[in-house]
């Protein structure tokens, strides 16, 4: 049996199980299995975990995506980057390699949605909400695709902006994304603190919430003309970045 699964802490749901599970099942996969490894401390769980026969590869959570780093022998440039893994891929030698497919898929979903809209990277300045674990990979690649981004806090500090400062900067910033966790379920009704009179029909909001498949974020953008999206195909992305890396 070819082990998979997913470790963070809690892991009240999982879209990564169903998803893999479904792919087990839809495409013919056989003698596959996806687990959830629930772990508070990675020091005392995860090094029995590694050793575990059959096992080929994990997905990591929060909030335990930097406290894994210790714990491989390497790590690909994506999470070198990043500075966080997501995915650990158990080499046939022994070793464990490091990767952040978050990046991968974050910067593929953008791509193809500025394309699918007509829109280019060119110019395009980025405000990011929130500065937690998610917004790490998000940040990496803006970067490495020439989007400017001004990343936002609650608190003023000397990288980031406050919620305060954007009625002044929305108008120069046409994406904006939220790598909170404002507005995801069940607190549905809420959602970041922006002027959002102050959007038009040029804005652009991503959402890496994916419950609900619409957000509060979301349906102020629609409503001032912008085009949103939420966060699930980076997720779905991410995901099948991982089974590629997996079976390298």
């Amino acid at each position: 049996m070819t082990r998979y699964g997913l470790i963070g802490f809690p892991l009240t749901h999982s879209f990564s199980q169903r998803y893999f599970t479904e792919k087990f099942l839809r495409e013919g996969i056989e003698n596959s299995r996806y687990d959830l490894f629930e772990m508070a401390d990675v020091g005392d769980s995860l090094p029995d975990l590694l050793t575990m026969p059959g096992l080929r590869g994990l997905n990591v959570t929060i909030p335990h995506k930097q406290a894994v780093l210790p714990y491989l022998d390497r790590l690909d440039s994506s999470a070198q980057k990043v500075g966080a893994v997501n995915v650990i891929k158990l080499e046939s030698d022994g070793t464990k390699t490091g990767y952040n497919s978050d990046y991968y898929g974050f910067r593929q979903s953008v791509t193809d949605w500025l394309a699918s809209l007509g829109r280019s990277t060119n110019g395009l300045q980025a405000l990011v909400l929130g500065t937690g674990g998610a917004s790490k990979a998000v940040l990496v690649a803006l970067s490495d695709l020439g989007i400017s981004y001004r990343s936002v806090s609650r608190t003023k500090t000397a990288d980031n902006a406050s919620y305060d400062e954007l009625p002044e900067l929305i108008s120069d910033y046409a994406l904006i994304i939220n790598c909170s966790p404002v507005g995801t379920y069940p607190h549905t009704n809420e959602a970041p603190a922006l002027p959002y009179d102050k959007l038009t029909d040029r804005h652009l909001l991503y959402d890496l919430v994916y419950n609900p498949a619409e957000t509060q974020f979301m349906k102020h953008g629609l409503e001032r003309g912008a085009a949103v999206m939420n966060g699930y195909q980076m997720l779905v992305l991410q995901a099948e970045k991982a089974w590629a890396i997996w079976q390298q």
